[in-house]
């Protein structure tokens, strides 16, 4: 019986750690969506954005405009990651978004403040496909 209540204590604690370990899903289906709201969600106060050649550092209402205006012209078909690593508490991934007509390379960095985790920096380019 201890070692049961050991093992589930043991997992329960890992749970607790996994903010950080994977992409959150709901992020992956807001960029498939094309959805700039849902993907602000996770922004943290300020955010380092950059979009092709332009690189600031904005707040989250201004990185959200600016990302439902990159949505608005490119509408996402498909977000698919194609790489992700990192640290307990930061993180950083690199996925694929699909328009009708070109590809887009996503990089985000996300960190961990407690059970929550949010994007540092978004790097929006034009991908190589």
């Amino acid at each position: 019986m201890k070692r049961i209540v050991t093992i589930t204590l043991l997992y329960l604690s890992m749970a607790m750690q996994a903010p950080c370990n994977t992409v959150p899903s709901e992020l992956v289906t807001a960029f498939s969506n094309g959805d700039a709201a849902a993907v602000s969600e996770f922004f943290n106060a300020t955010l380092e954005l950059t979009l092709f050649d332009k690189e600031e550092i904005y707040s989250k209402t201004q990185a959200e405009r600016i990302l439902d205006d990159f949505f608005k012209k490119n509408t996402p078909t498909e977000f698919k990651l194609i790489h992700q690593g990192g640290k307990e508490t930061s993180k950083y991934a690199i996925g694929n978004l699909t328009t009708h007509d070109k590809t887009y390379r996503i990089t985000f960095l996300l960190k961990s403040s407690g059970n929550t985790v949010f994007i540092h920096q978004l790097r929006i380019e034009e991908g190589n496909e």
